[in-house]
């Protein structure tokens, strides 16, 4: 069975590295779909995203990256995926998350919602805060891959 995990991933952080490493496990392939966002509001291009997400996760023989414009079921359906995989930090993201998986199976009833916790040791972690603690000069090593710290540090630079 295929899952799609969607995200912007900007950046991509040890939490979603953990999620995927924990998905491969359950489903045959997980494809990692880049979602594209707005140049204004994007620390990171989607190609650049993809192309660090390409590096950071290549030693995962059933994962795939792959951008995607658009809605989320139509994207789900370009790859045969049954399964629509999300994460759940906190309490917080349910009721977001919920409203999601309510339209999408209203959308494509074909697709199945399911919601992976993270790690107990990144399950306070997000994007937006790696992106501020970096933006701040505050270390960061320990919430991306080597790859994704030195992008964030050489954008921040100029």
């Amino acid at each position: 069975m295929i899952a799609v995990y969607p995200g912007t991933f900007d950046p991509l952080t040890n939490g979603h590295t953990d999620l995927i490493s924990r998905a491969e496990r359950l489903f045959e392939k997980v494809i990692v779909g880049i979602a594209v966002v707005s140049s204004k509001e994007a620390f990171f291009s989607v190609d650049e995203r993809s192309d660090l997400a390409k590096v950071v996760l290549a030693k995962h023989e059933r994962v795939e990256v792959v951008a995607f414009d658009g809605l989320l079921v139509d994207f789900a359906k370009q790859c045969n995926a049954k399964v629509i995989l999300r994460g759940l930090r906190a309490v917080s993201d349910f009721e977001y998350e919920f409203q999601l998986a309510g339209m999408n199976r209203s959308l494509a009833p074909q697709l199945e919602s399911v919601f992976m916790t993270p790690s107990e040791k990144y399950a306070f972690l997000s994007s937006a805060l790696v992106r501020q603690v970096a933006s701040l000069g505050g270390d960061i090593s320990a919430f991306v891959a080597a790859e994704v710290e030195r992008a964030m540090l050489a954008r921040i630079k100029g």
